[in-house]
């Protein structure tokens, strides 16, 4: 269960790189932000020696320091749990986000160690200042490979621009998990899905603290 999601992010993790960085996000506009981080994590990549030769451990680090402050992971799991998030108790509310954001961090964190000098062509936002919830655009491109459409989708918050979805070629990653857990819970219920999560993690852990 749950590879869909895994193998979807292995296209999307160069993505994570694009929203990293310390900097004040809210004084940044959604699409400008995207572009300034994006340069300053391939710069860390690219003079990390122990990053480009896939150590795990200084890999999540990056991803948990850099791309986690510009995730809204709470909502991005009401979103995956769709219907049933209501139905859920406010413990498996929390646990459901808990394991997700794990889920994602180290899938990003795997498929980041696959970053091979991409090209960044970063769309202009067709947005008015106004707007508080925007898609923020981005084409990545690597030798005479079709080009990898991204797009961002972001809110304002009161702690700056989040994201709460992110497409590849046009395919939501919350829609692509909403599918699998709706499987999964219809099956084995919520704490199903709560320990089928907390197994993927578990099993993703040993992984990383093998390499």
């Amino acid at each position: 269960m749950l590879r869909a999601g895994s193998r979807f992010l292995s296209v999307a993790a160069v993505a994570g790189l694009v929203l990293a960085g310390p900097l004040r996000a809210q004084e940044l506009a959604p699409d400008t932000l995207v572009k300034n981080v994006t340069l300053e994590v391939i710069d860390i990549i690219g003079k990390d020696k122990d990053i480009q030769s896939g150590n795990q451990r200084k890999i999540i680090d990056l991803v948990e320091a850099k791309v986690l402050p510009h995730f809204n992971f709470a909502a991005m799991t009401r979103l995956a749990v769709a219907i049933n998030w209501e139905k859920s108790t406010p413990d498996h509310k929390k646990q459901l986000t808990e394991e997700f954001k794990t889920l994602l961090v180290r899938t990003y964190s795997s498929a980041l160690s696959a970053y091979r000098d991409q090209k960044f062509d970063f769309r202009p936002l067709r947005a008015k200042p106004t707007e508080t919830d925007v898609t923020v655009q981005v084409r990545i491109s690597q030798g005479g490979r079709e080009p990898v459409t991204l797009e961002y989708d972001m809110e304002r918050t009161a702690a700056g621009w989040k994201v709460y979805d992110v497409r590849v070629g046009g395919v939501s990653l919350v829609a692509n998990y909403r599918t699998e857990f709706a499987n999964e819970i219809r099956t084995h219920g919520v704490d199903g899905l709560i320990k089928n999560l907390a197994a993927k993690n578990r099993g993703q852990t040993i992984r990383a603290e093998k390499k």
